[in-house]
């Protein structure tokens, strides 16, 4: 994280971006609206955000694209995610105009779902 936060205080950033696929997650989870508000609950508590409200969490789609989706907006932005049923896959994103540690948040999401991996993407927004 302190690579991070560097360069998001060098760069003059304006927000970090994370986007996280997590691979094999446990179904139960994934397709539990009570388990996603859970994660979203704690997530926020673990990268030290406010959450703004309470998170918006629906389930819709067919074949490859069916699972819940979700929205929790926090005071420096927002989280949202889709869960894939068909391939028991998470794609979460975080953006925040506060610094946080992605590979923190990476890791206790692949933990909260069961993965057996993800995949990380950072981005410094300017």
């Amino acid at each position: 994280m302190a690579d991070i936060r560097e360069q998001y205080e060098k760069e003059n950033a304006w927000g970090l971006l994370s986007s996280i696929d997590i691979y094999d997650c446990n179904p139960d989870k994934i397709k539990s609206k009570e388990a996603i508000i859970e994660y979203v609950s704690r997530l926020c508590q673990l990268i030290d955000m406010k959450q703004y409200g309470e998170p918006i969490v629906v389930h819709f789609g067919k074949g490859q694209t069916e699972g819940f989706s979700l929205v929790q907006l926090i005071e420096t932005s927002l989280i949202s995610g889709h869960f894939a049923n068909e391939s028991n896959r998470a794609f979460i994103d975080i953006f925040s105009c506060k610094p946080y540690d992605p590979e923190k948040a990476a890791e206790f999401s692949k933990d909260f779902f069961d993965g057996s991996n993800y995949r990380l993407n950072v981005l410094i927004r300017k």
